[in-house]
């Protein structure tokens, strides 16, 4: 069998992305809508309607239906506004700044919540093209073509699910976290110089840049997972990611309280080692199966096949053991050179509280609970907000969804299929 070209290959994994799926779609999206408006109006070029079209065809389906209203509408005004400007006078540079004036003026006043802007970007659009219109009725119906079009596409086929692109940030911020946490464990041998530990401090720090990036990434996957009929289990998908990349965000800020122990105590041993070699030994090893944890946790919480996740949940738990059991043995050795040279005591306290914080916070008996609760908590909005839906709901399944044992999470939670 001959080699595929490297180039073909990435082409083919480009075609399979949700990024490459979204520019097809909206592309096809223009197309058909501006082929329908040129067969139900007298335009020669009724571009209006795959301007409306490619606002309209957002990333997700939710997105889609919950801003589509406002989206019609802020086009709509734009397009109203610029043909009102075109036939009294034109277009000149106050008369481009005036349009901008009144259209923002006008985002205000109509029901466009967050999208005044496309107010103005529709009117300007439309300005220049207005000359082809006989008259504004035309433009409207373009717009309402484009607007129709769009919300059909997206009823008809499925937007794509970002739920891998999330997966693969919060894979990708696990492993930075990890890096960082063996870069301190080969840090606490021998001498540490406060400038070291500073530029370490720094790039804990800066993870909490790379955590608000993977939370833009992991809200654009919720979305596309919100009445996704390509979705069977969208509401423990939902759930699953966002607390565990809330586990992470409470590592992160773990991990930065840590840098700064680890800074404090090199400021104050400037000249000599900054622990015994033995006890550095011991730190090291655990720092180095605490990185192990936060690798294997971001693994589990990604994975959706059930055979990888088993392997990595195995992964987890043997390396939060190695970890209580590195934890001990550390505990000791700093115990007894605390006693044998009581300096900065309460740093090395912090050192063993701020571990223990991160290994409870990855425990898998920890995990299970918390998606439960989050599950209650989902089930208990939605029969606040659809009390008779959610009594239907009950009567038709006759049974607890969700069963409190103490079995491994996905099988706890593998006959959920609800989409609330």
């Amino acid at each position: 069998m001959p080699d595929v070209p490297e180039p073909m290959v990435k082409l083919v994994r480009w075609s399979t992305e949700p990024a490459a799926v979204q520019i097809l779609r909206s592309t096809a999206a223009a197309v058909i809508s501006y082929a329908v408006a040129l067969g139900l109006t007298p335009q020669p070029a009724p571009l209006t309607a795959p301007l409306t079209a490619l606002l309209v065809v957002q990333v997700t389906l939710y997105s889609t239906l919950t801003t589509g209203i406002r989206r019609v509408n802020s086009v709509v005004s734009g397009v109203i506004i610029a043909i009102g400007f075109s036939a009294l006078v034109g277009l000149t540079w106050w008369s481009l700044g005036l349009i901008i004036f009144t259209a923002l003026l006008v985002g205000r006043v109509v029901y466009v919540g967050d999208f005044q802007v496309e107010v103005a970007i529709s009117a300007m659009l439309v300005l220049g093209v207005t000359r082809v219109a006989n008259t504004a009725w035309d433009r409207v119906l373009e717009t309402l073509i484009g607007a129709a079009v769009g919300l059909l596409f997206n009823l008809l086929f499925a937007p794509p699910v970002w739920v891998q692109t999330a997966g693969s940030s919060i894979e990708a911020l696990s492993r930075r976290m990890a890096a960082l946490f063996r870069d301190m464990a080969g840090e606490v041998g021998g001498h540490l110089p406060v400038e070291r530990a500073a530029d370490r401090l720094h790039e804990a720090r800066r993870v909490d840049h790379d955590i608000a990036e993977v939370d833009a990434s992991l809200r654009q996957a919720e979305d596309s997972l919100r009445w996704n009929p390509r979705v069977r289990e969208g509401l423990l998908s939902r759930i699953v990611l966002r607390t565990g990349l809330d586990t992470l965000e409470i590592c992160a800020v773990v991990m930065r309280v840590l840098s700064r122990t680890l800074t404090d105590l090199a400021k104050h041993r400037t000249e000599e080692e900054l622990f015994p070699a033995e006890t550095a030994r011991a730190l090291e090893e655990l720092l180095g199966h605490v990185a192990n944890a936060i690798e294997s946790f971001a693994v589990l919480i990604t994975t959706q096949v059930a055979a990888s996740a088993d392997a990595a949940e195995e992964r987890l738990t043997q390396a939060l053991a190695d970890s209580a059991v590195s934890r001990d043995r550390t505990a000791d050795l700093l115990l007894h050179g605390v006693q044998q040279h009581p300096r900065q005591w309460q740093l090395h306290g912090a050192l063993l509280a701020e571990v223990d914080r991160i290994l409870d916070e990855l425990a898998v008996e920890k995990r299970s609970e918390r998606l439960v609760e989050e599950l209650d908590r989902s089930s208990s909005g939605f029969g606040e907000r659809h009390p008779r839906l959610q009594m239907i709901r009950r009567r038709l399944s006759g049974s607890t969804v969700v069963q409190r044992t103490a079995a491994p999470v996905r099988a706890a939670f593998r006959g959920l299929d609800d989409e609330d």
